[in-house]
């Protein structure tokens, strides 16, 4: 009975520990994966296979001046994003940035600097979050994010059903 007592308890902190926010969230640094940047040869026909064929959620699209989309997001789960932006001759269809989703971006931005990495300084981006961006060993670029309440992130994740 005992042994049963014991794997009863194991299952049931494991399906706690692998809730979407226990899995993602490192608790000591506040930080976790929120989304994939990429660049695309083909902005509709991206979006159409994202939300009509793998059946994502767009949560928004950020359009210039000529109405013409230059990022959307594509919503996979309630916490979870995919950037989707046009390539062109200064970016490259592929992978362009990891997002990060941190807490507390100015404490996240003083914690990095002082263990020595150089970060660009925190700037309010086209969604309404303020970022800041810095490059992995590989020169991978990583964009921490703080979702504010005027953010465009913070609404599509408020309003997931």
């Amino acid at each position: 009975m005992r042994g049963l007592s014991l794997f009863v308890a194991g299952v049931v902190v494991g399906i706690f520990m692998m809730l979407p926010g226990a899995a993602q969230q490192n608790n000591d640094t506040g930080v976790k994966l929120n989304h994939f940047g990429i660049s695309v040869k083909n902005f509709d026909e991206t979006m159409n296979f994202y939300t009509k064929t793998m059946g994502f959620h767009e949560a928004f699209t950020i359009r210039n001046k000529d109405g013409k989309p230059t990022l959307s997001y594509i919503q996979i789960s309630r916490d979870t994003f995919l950037e989707i932006a046009q390539a062109g001759p200064d970016r490259q269809p592929g992978v362009t940035h990891i997002g990060l989703q941190a807490a507390d971006l100015n404490a996240t931005i003083a914690r990095l600097r002082q263990a020595g990495l150089k970060i660009d300084d925190p700037r309010t981006g086209a969604t309404h979050a303020p970022l800041a961006n810095l490059n992995d060993v590989d020169g991978l670029r990583l964009e921490l994010v703080e979702f504010t309440p005027d953010s465009l992130q913070k609404k599509a994740v408020d309003a997931w059903k």
